[in-house]
């Protein structure tokens, strides 16, 4: 059994203006989530987010605490939600087994003492955000997800929207969460671009072939930078940072945010013609 984590802190605009490619994949890439018989953790100090992945292989993982959470059990003050991004795999919640199918979600309330993970293919993405309350465990499936069609053909971001987290699915604290899957032929995702001041995101991109990557786009909208991410990378998205990409052939990805407010909503639009 092993539990690894490692701290990536704030970065203000200006400074991430300034950095090169190496500084930039330091601070905002997390291209190491996934080791077969390990949970591995990227504690952030935006928003507290903790952004990790499971991947039991046959085994069982424990969800154990980490030293920046300060708490004896990993979930005293958190709420969780495991993504499924492999073979249909279980959670175990203080007792409790949940089947979690490829591309379904279970959320974790605060308060859970004893969280396990197991199935052979199975292979968890796993988002964390400080809680003030506890709400029940619930399993999200994609069938049951509100989904929504947005962009089209023309502009290469024709694509369908799932926002597991809703208001008739589940409650919690922080955590918003959802998956977006692209159109034959789309490759843009979330173009036009938009920031969102009180609250981070983090994306997780996947189902791409090993030669393949998405070429991610970051920072303030007029000092804009990119990141080339692979098959099951992950970046972190600051609040003040746009985030929006294209890819060399087609991928899924999963977005998460976490902060002051969890309304869909309350973004700030990008116009085309400010970006540069």
């Amino acid at each position: 059994m092993s539990t690894e984590f490692d701290i990536r802190f704030a970065i203000d605009p200006a400074g991430a203006a300034g950095m090169g490619t190496g500084e930039l994949r330091e601070n905002f890439l997390i291209d190491d989530l996934f080791a077969t018989g390990a949970v591995r953790w990227t504690y952030t100090h935006y928003d507290r987010m903790a952004v990790g992945g499971a991947v039991p292989e046959g085994g069982e993982l424990v969800l154990e605490t980490i030293k920046p959470t300060g708490t004896a059990n990993f979930l005293d003050r958190r709420e969780l939600i495991a993504v499924n991004i492999g073979a249909a795999g279980t959670i175990s919640v203080d007792g409790t087994a949940h089947v979690v199918g490829s591309q379904d979600m279970l959320y974790v309330g605060m308060g859970a003492k004893d969280v396990r993970f197991s199935g052979a293919g199975a292979k968890f993405y796993l988002l964390s955000a400080p809680a003030h309350t506890s709400h029940p465990t619930k399993l999200l499936q994609q069938s049951s997800a509100k989904r929504l069609d947005l962009g089209a053909r023309e502009t290469a971001n024709e694509r369908s929207i799932f926002q597991y987290v809703n208001a008739d699915s589940v409650k919690t604290c922080q955590l918003v969460v959802g998956l977006t899957k692209f159109a034959p032929g789309s490759l843009w995702n979330t173009m036009p671009a938009h920031v969102h001041d009180r609250r981070m995101e983090a994306y997780l991109y996947f189902d791409m072939k090993p030669d393949a990557f998405v070429v991610h786009l970051m920072g303030e909208p007029d000092e804009s930078r990119h990141l080339i991410v692979r098959n099951e990378q992950a970046i972190i998205s600051p609040p003040w940072s746009i985030h929006c990409g294209a890819g060399t052939g087609s991928y899924t990805f999963i977005w998460a945010m976490a902060g002051d407010n969890v309304d869909y909503t309350d973004v700030e639009k990008v116009e085309m013609t400010d970006l540069r």
